[in-house]
């Protein structure tokens, strides 16, 4: 199944707003509903591609058959841009200015080493594309003639060594399936993002994806062993041992490059048997700051839960997570702020654990609110796209972004952002209504993620755009990284510039010019183009 065209994932799981929340939404932001009538992919009429016969028939040689090389406008269409909400917004608009001249499916390293030559050979860019879940601008290449590599056919399991726990995996694998492969085994990888249903594994290690168990589990690029990369110049391995002093470790150059190096062919990552039990519970703290204490003093010092987070007063009031409850909080009175804990392992580890957790965050002034709303998350805990998807459909914009830092830079960081966002947006006209939580924490430090909803406005891409740009630049002056875990594309390439600095961008550049010498891998992601 393919993902919506012009929205989030299953046409089936789109749901339309309670008119309850609709209702809110005028009242709070002055939302106003669209009048523009929807675009239906009937009504699409693109240009012929650009790609002449010679170069579709190259294309076609490296990958088995025309059968694999599409320029048909629905597979052009469904290959335009990521799933931000700009990127949405364009798309709904009509506009396919960044529409790839081709859709190639290899189904081999080969194959994709192959195509690369095939680009090299016509002069075409290329942009590796996996579930087409970016939301920076990661698959919108500063290059009109590009073609979309689908990797689509590359989705098997390859290997599973039940005595080391490490599973090879091909990168356009979605995560659903790589679970229910890994499962049949007795194994999980344990990644949980909120692109869990249409994100793939190559996906996973090109934008250093962070899941909703990484607290337990880990972030991605530290599930990585071992990774494969075709580039216009050949192929590099990486992964001999689980740890080794051979050097700088390649696999940290290749994760989070984000296609701009090669195209990874295969993923070994480290997996972990399947839990004996899952709990999630739900906890209540006075205020944000005594919850991001609590939830310090758990990643400190332990025992620290499989999942962890804490959402603000104002998302624990809006009640976010749950598109029906939306407003209920409000409604009641509701106060303070709501904390997920879960754990995933024995049944005796797990209970020890909870037992354990549960008089740390007593002592940080947390009360125990039992594990409905830990389920209820559960339930939801990728729902928040399709959300998204009915507040565009109302006149509503919402839109996330995500950052994270020491722990001593966490009040700053989130006070910078969120004043940033709320006085650009109101000064637009937009009033925004903004929610934050603590998405993911370490030891030394935690990751924000924050959402932002305000009516569209006339020009609502217009109105979203200074203030992306505010909220970057106050990430950076509290001391916050561009990204923890959605990558840099375009949206943040100039703030990642500043970020890694003269040097190290030019190092960067160094690598690019060696492995991909004529600029073809999705330029202009990640690094400026030169």
């Amino acid at each position: 199944m393919d993902m919506l065209w012009n929205g989030w994932g299953d046409p089936a799981k789109a749901a339309p707003l309670p008119d309850t929340v609709t209702g809110l939404l005028r009242d709070l932001l002055g939302v106003k509903p669209r009048t523009t009538p929807a675009l239906g992919l009937d009504d699409i009429r693109l240009p012929a591609t650009t790609a002449d016969v010679t170069t579709l028939k190259a294309l076609a040689e490296a990958v088995g058959g025309d059968e694999h090389v599409r320029t048909d406008t629905e597979s052009r269409v469904r290959h335009t841009r990521g799933k931000s909400t700009p990127d949405l917004l364009r798309i709904r608009a009509g506009d396919f200015s960044d529409v790839p001249q081709a859709v190639v499916l290899p189904a081999t390293h080969d194959e994709v080493l192959a195509v690369l030559r095939a680009c090299a050979a016509h002069g075409l860019a290329l942009v590796p594309f996996g579930g087409g879940t970016s939301v920076v601008g990661g698959l919108a290449p500063q290059r009109s003639a590009f073609v979309a590599l689908d990797l689509r056919r590359m989705n098997g399991l390859l290997d599973l060594d039940p005595v080391s726990r490490t599973a090879v995996l091909q990168p356009g694998l979605r995560a659903p399936e790589a679970e229910t492969l890994l499962a049949e085994q007795g194994f999980t990888l344990g990644h949980f993002p909120q692109s869990f249903e249409w994100a793939t594994i190559g996906g996973f290690a090109a934008a250093r994806s962070s899941g909703q168990a990484s607290a337990g589990y880990g972030r991605f690029d530290e599930m990585v062993l071992g990774l494969t990369l075709a580039t216009p110049e050949g192929t590099i391995e990486t992964g001999r041992a689980p740890r080794s002093a051979a050097g700088p470790d390649l696999r940290q150059l290749i994760l989070g490059s984000e296609g701009a190096f090669g195209v990874i062919t295969s993923v070994t990552v480290r997996i972990r048997p399947l839990p004996e039990v899952r709990v999630y519970e739900g906890w209540r703290f006075a205020s944000f700051e005594e919850g991001t204490a609590a939830l310090r003093r758990l990643a400190q010092d332990g025992p620290r839960p499989t999942v962890l987070r804490l959402s603000d007063e104002t998302e624990t009031l809006i009640g976010l997570a749950q598109p029906d409850a939306i407003g209920a909080d409000l409604a009641q009175g509701g106060a303070g702020c709501q904390a997920i804990a879960g754990y995933e392992g024995t049944a005796e580890d797990t209970a020890h654990r909870r037992e354990r957790a549960a008089a740390v965050l007593t002592a940080c002034g947390g009360t125990l609110v039992g594990t409905e709303p830990g389920e209820r998350w559960a339930h939801g805990r990728y729902s928040a796209p399709y959300l998204r998807d009915a507040l565009l459909d109302v006149g509503a914009f919402a839109e996330t972004l995500e950052t994270a830092a020491f722990w001593s830079r966490i009040p700053e960081l989130y006070t910078a952002v969120r004043t940033a966002l709320t006085d650009t947006l109101a000064q637009s006209g937009t009033p925004p209504l903004v929610m934050c939580h603590i998405s993911h924490v370490y030891e030394n430090g935690a990751s924000l993620y924050f959402t932002v909803v305000s009516a569209q406005g006339e020009d609502p891409v217009a109105h979203w755009t200074p203030a992306k740009h505010a909220a970057n630049e106050a990430v950076l002056a509290a001391g916050g990284t561009i990204s923890h875990h959605h990558g840099v594309g375009t949206d943040h390439r100039d703030w990642y510039v500043r970020e890694a600095g003269p040097l190290g961008i030019s190092a960067l550049r160094a690598v690019k010019r060696r492995l991909d010498p004529e600029g073809l891998l999705n330029p202009g992601v990640l690094l400026p183009t030169d």
